[in-house]
């Protein structure tokens, strides 16, 4: 699903000596940030699968952008997986699918723009089950929006049934204000104002808990980038820092 430019690159960094020469250029450029990515990625990919054998009958993946997660883990072959995101992007990703022939048939593509519109009904008329167990899935995207846009997805999420599981990414609130010193993240900060899509919402580890708590949910994890490169990557973790300021939550949902 790469534009052709970084599908070349992407093919380029297999190349030995050109994969370590990006990747000192990202490392340089973005202290943490790759190493991050993948180890989140691989904590989140292994959360959903210990959900699903615990008897997650639904996925939603909110934000999806080009998760290929609904394609790229095994064990969601058979599980209906509900893609909810913004109409533009949705239509891209349908489209670049599309040409390469991809099966369709278990996922669901619901539209929706998070700071101007509500999901429930969207999702209903996809098919969405509000009786059976799902896990929820928002994987870098809580910074990009409005805190009350934020506050309508985690309480509709909290409001699902009963036993399901919330995943979800946020930055420390520290790097916004500028209150907590994280190493590279002034230069992050900078790249992603000038790119045009700030970030605009964070929050602080220890008010999380309270957070879900109102929403009907309850925290079982909140690990910071180097608490999860560590619990995915063992020791080789200890050498790697930067982007501190990312955590993944996990969560049950508890009800009212």
């Amino acid at each position: 699903m790469l534009p052709i430019g970084l599908r070349l690159l992407a093919r380029a960094s297999a190349v030995p000596i050109l994969g370590r020469g990006l990747t000192w250029f990202v490392d340089a450029r973005w202290p943490g940030m790759r190493s991050s990515i993948i180890a989140r990625t691989r904590l989140i990919d292994d959360w959903m699968l210990e959900a699903t054998r615990g008897g997650a009958e639904r996925v939603v993946l909110l934000g999806a952008g080009f998760d290929s997660r609904a394609w790229r883990l095994p064990f969601l072959a058979h599980i209906r997986v509900f893609e909810v995101d913004h109409p533009n992007t949705s239509a891209a990703k349908q489209r670049r699918l599309s040409i390469w022939g991809v099966d369709l048939r278990h996922v669901r593509f619901v539209q929706v723009d998070f700071d101007r519109q509500t999901i429930a009904d969207r999702l209903a008329e996809a098919g969405f089950d509000y009786s059976q167990r799902a896990i929820g899935v928002w994987d870098g995207v809580t910074n990009y929006l409005q805190p009350e846009a934020v506050d309508t997805i985690t309480r509709w999420v909290g409001g699902l049934a009963n036993g399901g599981e919330f995943v979800f990414t946020y930055v420390h609130s520290g790097v916004l204000d500028g209150t907590v010193s994280f190493d590279g993240a002034a230069r992050v900060m900078r790249a992603v104002q000038k790119s045009g899509e700030p970030w605009t919402f964070g929050m602080r580890p220890d008010t999380v808990a309270e957070y879900l708590s109102r929403r009907g949910m309850r925290l079982l994890s909140d690990l910071s980038a180097a608490e999860y490169r560590h619990k995915v990557m063992g020791p080789a973790a200890q050498r790697l820092h930067g982007y501190e300021f990312y955590h993944v939550v996990g969560a049950n949902i508890v009800g009212a």
